[in-house]
């Protein structure tokens, strides 16, 4: 995807708590640092949203963490980022600590496996809460 240096594109942000719950059934590529969700949005096209629960620390520290993320996303998106696609964007503990640069060839390559439709493996993941012994 190339675009011309004059071209700007215009890139929103999530706001609605649905939009969220929406990604979470969209493409899942985990990292270290974060975990990316990415899904088709009917044409709105490229938003994104950022989400750092309290079990990864103080107020501070989960800003700081959100502030790191705008930017990976800022410089990312633009020429990265998948059209007409909302990109969540979820905090792991340790991301705040973690090479600002490292983070960003990771965003990188997570935003080529999206591209390709690859997804992590889903046995990874923790059952929810209302499917014990199902």
């Amino acid at each position: 995807m190339t675009r011309a240096a004059t071209d700007t594109i215009e890139i929103k942000t999530l706001t609605k708590r649905a939009d969220f719950l929406a990604a979470n059934s969209g493409l899942r590529n985990a990292r270290a640092g974060f975990v990316l969700l990415t899904r088709p949005n009917d044409g709105k096209g490229i938003r994104y949203g950022i989400t750092v629960t309290k079990k990864i620390g103080n107020a501070v520290v989960r800003n700081r963490m959100k502030r790191r993320f705008r930017e990976l996303l800022r410089a990312a998106l633009p020429t990265q980022g998948l059209a007409d696609h909302d990109h969540v964007l979820i905090g792991r503990a340790g991301g705040v600590e973690r090479d600002f640069h490292l983070m960003a060839e990771e965003l990188a390559k997570s935003l080529a496996r999206a591209a390709e439709g690859k997804s992590d493996p889903a046995y990874g993941r923790r059952p929810r809460r209302g499917n014990k012994g199902k």
